[in-house]
């Protein structure tokens, strides 16, 4: 049987706790299938690079089969070079009474280098998921300095927000998160994101035959989604890592294999003007992904009057997001 060529796989932020959770799933095989050998390209700021190195050598202790090298380093060109698929998961934090615009633009010179050295020396047809928050406009600026790839290859994530959505739902209908399906997350992965809940099933059968609870749905279902970040932190202290790293597998796993018939995934994506979405902003729809791993925003999804009213005032903060770091977009 002849062995699979070596996806490269860069990852930033790479010693940092979501980074930690995700390494090890991706050299074990998690990501992108367990016959598929892979080479981490690791990037972290140089005052960091001691630590990434020790978890460097925990990954290389752990003897993964489909590993087939590693690299820490906190040169741009050298984490990107060739790079089959990028995890941008390094980002400024948010620091206490800094107002959200100032974050945007601490974030802005970090996703323009980022961005220009992926379009610089990244393979061809590279996939970029965005992590670091705020995702959806970190991704846009990445976005508008690679001019070499494929718009369409930059993508941010929504899926940790689909998760939290079905296990909410799993739990108040006692089922399984498996049996949910066609539940989309619109808009920003920010608090005014959508969990849309009125086109998903449970069992097969829509959400609101099976959780009669409407006030439930309509109250503590989109709040409890929306703001579960903000109530991690405060619970244990520290941001969500494990479930992010978990989400990203998700991710960029169902962006390189197929769609199951009938299911749809959360992926915030560079609009088309679907659904009245200004067209290019980086804003989550329900997607599904063909046999060569391109991705398709659903289409002739039914939305009720409440429905495109949350959808617009995520649309319109991304929006706000992106006036605010214009100047960054050339």
């Amino acid at each position: 049987m002849v062995q699979k060529k070596p996806l490269r796989v860069a990852v930033t932020g790479a010693g940092g706790q979501i980074g930690y959770s995700l390494l090890f799933s991706i050299a074990a095989g998690e990501v992108f299938g367990p016959d598929q050998p892979v080479i981490l390209q690791m990037l972290e700021l140089p005052i960091a690079l001691d630590a990434l190195r020790g978890v460097e050598m925990e990954i290389l202790d752990c003897a993964f089969p489909l590993l087939h090298g590693t690299k820490a380093t906190s040169e741009l060109d050298e984490a990107f070079g060739d790079a089959d698929a990028v995890f941008l998961v390094g980002s400024k934090p948010r620091q206490k009474g800094q107002e959200r615009a100032d974050l945007m633009r601490d974030n802005g010179p970090i996703f323009i280098g980022q961005g220009k050295s992926i379009d610089a020396v990244a393979a061809p047809d590279c996939k970029v998921l965005v992590v670091g928050n705020p995702c959806n406009t970190n991704a846009l600026i990445a976005m508008s300095q690679a001019k070499r790839l494929p718009r369409r290859n930059f993508t941010a994530m929504t899926r940790l927000d689909e998760n939290r959505a079905k296990a909410q739902l799993a739990i108040k209908a006692g089922a399984k998160t498996t049996d949910i399906q066609r539940l989309a997350v619109w808009g920003n992965h920010s608090p005014t994101m959508y969990p849309d809940y009125t086109n998903a099933t449970i069992g097969g059968r829509k959400v609101t035959d099976v959780i009669t609870d409407a006030a439930w749905l309509e109250g503590a279902f989109l709040t409890t989604v929306q703001q579960r970040g903000k109530a991690i932190l405060d619970a244990r202290g520290k941001s969500s890592a494990a479930s992010a790293a978990f989400a990203a597998v998700d991710h960029m796993r169902d962006w390189f294999r197929p769609t199951p018939q009938g299911e749809w995934r959360s992926m915030a994506v560079p609009s088309d003007g679907s659904y009245g979405i200004p067209e290019g902003l980086i804003c989550s729809f329900p997607v599904t992904v063909d046999a060569e791993g391109q991705w398709k925003i659903v289409q002739g999804v039914e939305l009720d009057a409440k429905s495109k009213a949350r959808i617009q005032k995520s649309v319109d903060e991304l929006v706000e997001e992106r006036d605010m770091v214009k100047d960054l977009l050339t």
